[in-house]
């Protein structure tokens, strides 16, 4: 779970001191014989130097120390707690109690994380699980995809991602996605957006080491349903950023885009960091027919070397009458993220339509004024 550590720091502050006297007040309420003080002072120990995630894991180690009682009879406890934690990201703190401390009663913990996950989510714990015995795990979320609780069968697809954010990768599963098909089978049409989501990240996941298999998946579905053709259009989102044909064919627009782009431009054309830029640009069609278009833009952002980057973002998808123009625009703030750092120079911006670059231009950062 170190990807964590890369998040913002102010996010860690979920498990700051107060909160963890609302764990030790709320722990006391189901269980009178714990020891609040003994707890506090362990968990607070460092807590400065601890990432999010770091932080977490402290809480469940912690009651682990200082709860005298079985992993059958410290579940009781937990689930009691659960619904009192004022907080779904703290809540994930006791599926990381079931994955570090109960690998050993499989059919317990199993069942805890299902309680557990509609709380919070169980996503992180159960992939210890997974990648200690793969098969019977699988098997049993299998169940879950079926479940009529949507955090369950979410659980189901999100526990199961190849490249689940902030945590390590499944490389079993990295290696073979068929092991997984079945869920996101069950899944393909569910109504709950929530699970939707999850189904197309996890179809986003594989696409990046097996792109053609999501592509034969999808193509083998029937899209007429409106919940299917959502999870395949946000599924093959980094592939229709690529312009990959198949992709755009799946989603309508895999033909040739017969337009031109013109009055494209980005103002203003110089600025400083932390300043707001806005691309706008026109697209005009060639021919009578309607055309329907994805329609991106990709900056080539300077990196510190002085070598370039690029970094493709979304506009939108429409159907361009014949003859019509349709006119764009996207303001966008240059600052800093703490997934990209921002350089001094000319940056490249280009339109792409259906995948075809159609149109460049650019803009420049300067230094900040002494």
């Amino acid at each position: 779970m170190s990807n964590a550590d890369q998040t913002s720091p102010a996010l860690k502050e979920i498990f700051n001191a107060d909160r963890l006297k609302h764990i030790a007040t709320e722990m006391t309420a189901v269980y009178p014989e714990f020891n609040a003080k003994a707890f506090l002072k362990m968990a607070n120990d460092g807590l400065a130097q601890l990432s999010i995630m770091q932080r977490m894991a402290r809480v469940s180690e912690c009651l682990h120390a200082v709860l005298p009682l079985s992993y059958e009879e410290t579940l009781e406890v937990l689930r009691a707690l659960a619904p009192r934690l004022n907080s779904g990201f703290v809540s994930i703190s006791l599926p990381h109690y079931v994955a570090t401390y109960g690998e050993h009663a499989f059919e317990l913990s199993m069942d805890a994380l299902k309680y557990f996950t509609a709380f919070g989510s169980s996503e992180f714990a159960i992939r210890y699980f997974l990648r200690s015995d793969i098969k019977p795990t699988l098997a049993l979320m299998h169940d879950w995809s079926l479940d009529g609780n949507e955090h369950v069968r979410r659980l189901a697809s999100e526990g199961s991602r190849p490249r689940l954010p902030w945590s390590f990768r499944l490389e079993q599963v990295q290696a073979d996605p068929t092991l997984a098909a079945t869920i996101l089978d069950n899944l393909k049409a569910d109504d709950s957006l929530y699970v939707r989501k999850s189904v197309a990240n996890h179809l986003n996941d594989i696409t990046k080491d097996h792109p053609e298999w999501v592509l034969d998946l999808i193509e083998g579905w029937s899209l007429d349903n409106k919940h299917t053709a959502w999870i395949a259009k946000h599924a093959l989102r980094n592939l229709i950023k690529q312009g990959n044909p198949r992709a755009l064919t799946i989603i309508g627009a895999g033909g040739k885009p017969e337009v031109e782009i013109i009055d494209v431009k980005v103002e203003p054309a110089v600025i400083r960091l932390g300043e707001k830029i806005t691309l706008s640009f026109g697209v005009k069609s060639r021919i009578e027919d309607n055309q329907r278009l994805v329609i991106d833009y990709a900056i080539d952002y300077v990196k510190a070397n002085g070598s370039t980057s690029a970094k493709v973002f979304k506009l939108k998808a429409l159907t361009l009458s014949g003859m019509a123009t349709e006119t764009v625009a996207r303001g966008q703030h240059i600052k800093e993220l703490t997934t990209r750092r921002h350089y001094t120079g000319k940056h490249a911006v280009h339109i792409l339509v259906n995948g075809e670059r159609l149109a460049s231009t650019g803009f420049e950062i300067i230094a900040d004024a002494d």
